[in-house]
């Protein structure tokens, strides 16, 4: 009988070290964390801010 995965070069440890996993989990965060500091510092879009001025001047008065 034949493998149907025909080999893909040489097989990786089935778990990785802990130290390597570890190197992993900062490199993620750290990408993770300059992601968020873009979005953070982007501005918010005018019409946005228009619809959260209307949510509150409608819920000062009241409405919804």
């Amino acid at each position: 009988m034949t493998d149907p995965n025909p080999a893909k070069g040489p097989k990786k440890p089935a778990r990785a070290s802990l130290a390597e996993t570890h190197l992993r989990q900062q490199a993620i965060g750290m990408r993770l964390r300059t992601m968020f500091d873009e979005v953070v510092s982007e501005p918010v879009p005018e019409s946005f801010l228009d619809i959260l001025r209307r949510a509150d001047a409608e819920g000062r008065n009241g409405h919804g």
